[in-house]
């Protein structure tokens, strides 16, 4: 790091940090940060010249201390009218936000937009946001490490600029402290910083946060990422050679769609994820055979993540390549095939109280609330008291002051996360969300635009455009 100063106008920056092992542009974002110029406005002067966007920091010779000057417009703040018609770019930017639809997008740091796209996903779910804001800075759990406090912290204040920005924000900070935890997505090629897997990126990040947002000593709503995040499977292992058989539990974050030349739609593809086969040690056989491992969910989350498993090891080029096969996906997703029995039984309810108010909202039989209904409500009562011996696999985590829900098994997607290209450590990575008001925008770094369902469609392969390579649903719920 070489601290230097920087004159702009009538105002002098000093102390600001040049990370030489990063290019010049990210310098920029710092001075946006600090001055509201974009770094295109920016023109800064040093040795030879105006300071370009890939420059190399070892021949342009800066030094400690150095008083740089920098010219440029900042981005116009335009005052409200005493009268008359009040335009969005009046109004403050928290308002500005809510105006256009949209929070703000992510600068490129060099080859981040894995990292973008994961952040802005993640960024949709509120009460992800609420835990994260709940989340202080010196009341951390002691068997959380330093790093991941930290990032969890960088998260949490990334999230909170997001929200009141309308311009794009340079997500320095949290960077950083990602590379510190995870010293693998600060891997660099002939100096610059290579692209990553953004699964890798989101996994880790989930599981950082799960570990800081656990509860410190207490036993409600001990892991908040688990509640919203985590499926519980059961699976039945079995060998068909001794006819040995266990069963096991686990918790996951995602589902896992296996692509093959059977697979066209994502049911399909997450029926195949649920078998696997594995090879043990059998204590009937006293050698290795081979079991058959057939798993079914038994509880729901709040948000529910497939992976698309489309990249594979290349033992010719030493490289991750990928499956460019076609897989659809639905808008709405029901799981209620893939769930245990015990499951099923738990959700039979609160689906048929969901389908009775789907069919008034569409003026079925809407205007008697009579017996069927008393009917539902005594069923609901039978679920939830029933769901309380088997860890409340129905029962969809709240927020304080919320109505408690149950789940139906039915889920509607809100982000996609994309990737153009032939491998995982090279193309484009995408974020595309579905906000509040129910418009899609699709975050490019840092250029959001607004799409519409049927671009969010066409996201599912088959060529070289974006195509799903993570998907994340959101359940829909009945109160109880």
């Amino acid at each position: 790091m070489i601290p230097v100063s920087v004159k702009w106008q009538k105002e002098l920056f000093k102390d600001v940090e040049i990370d030489t092992t990063q290019p010049p542009y990210v310098f920029k974002c710092q001075l946006y940060d600090l001055t509201g110029v974009p770094p295109e406005r920016q023109k800064i002067m040093v040795k030879g010249g105006l300071l370009k966007d890939d420059a190399d920091w070892s021949t342009l010779g800066v030094k400690e201390g150095q008083k740089l000057m920098m010219m440029g417009t900042a981005d116009e703040i335009i005052k409200s009218p005493e009268k008359g018609t009040v335009f969005v770019e009046d109004l403050p930017e928290e308002e500005q936000v809510v105006a256009v639809g949209h929070t703000a997008g992510l600068f490129n740091l060099g080859n981040t937009c894995y990292m973008n796209s994961t952040l802005q996903c993640l960024h949709s779910v509120p009460e992800l946001k609420s835990a994260l804001i709940q989340y202080s800075h010196s009341g951390r759990n002691n068997d959380v490490d330093q790093s991941s406090h930290l990032l969890t912290v960088a998260t949490r204040d990334l999230f909170n600029e997001l929200d009141k920005s309308v311009k794009p924000v340079a997500p320095m900070q949290f960077w950083m402290l990602l590379r510190k935890k995870y010293p693998q997505f600060g891997q660099l090629h002939n100096g610059v910083f290579m692209q990553q897997d953004a699964e890798e990126c989101w996994t880790q990040l989930l599981y950082t946060l799960s570990q800081s947002l656990r509860s410190n000593g207490s036993s409600e709503n001990a892991d908040a990422v688990k509640a919203l995040f985590g499926i519980e499977l059961i699976s039945r292992i079995h060998c068909q050679e001794s006819n040995e058989e266990s069963s096991e539990t686990e918790s996951v974050y995602s589902l896992k769609c296996h692509i093959s030349q059977e697979v066209n739609h994502l049911h399909e593809g997450i029926k195949h994820g649920l078998k696997s086969e594995l090879e043990k040690a059998s204590p009937a056989l006293g050698r290795s055979a081979i079991y058959l491992k057939e798993s079914r969910i038994n509880a729901l989350p709040r948000y529910l993540t497939v992976q698309f498993v489309r990249f594979f090891w290349k033992r010719e080029s030493n490289q991750k390549a990928k499956i460019l096969r076609k897989v659809d996906y639905p808008l709405e997703l029901d799981v209620y095939d893939f769930c245990s029995d015990d499951l099923r039984k738990k959700l039979e309810a609160p689906r048929k109280l969901l389908r009775d108010e789907e069919g008034k909202k569409l003026g079925l039989k809407g205007s008697e609330k009579s017996s069927v209904q008393k009917d539902n409500d005594e069923k609901m009562a039978d679920a939830e008291g029933s769901s309380n011996g088997g860890g409340e696999p129905s029962v969809a985590p709240m927020e304080e002051g919320e109505k408690a829900t149950e789940m139906t098994g039915i889920y509607d997607l809100v982000a996609v996360l994309t990737h153009k290209g032939r491998s995982a450590d090279s193309g484009h990575y995408v974020g595309w969300v579905k906000q509040e008001n129910g418009k899609w925008i699709e975050f490019d770094d840092d250029n959001p635009k607004p799409r519409i369902e049927d671009d969010i469609t066409r996201l599912s392969g088959g060529g070289d455009w974006h195509m799903a390579y993570i998907i994340m649903y959101k359940a829909r719920v009945v109160s109880v």
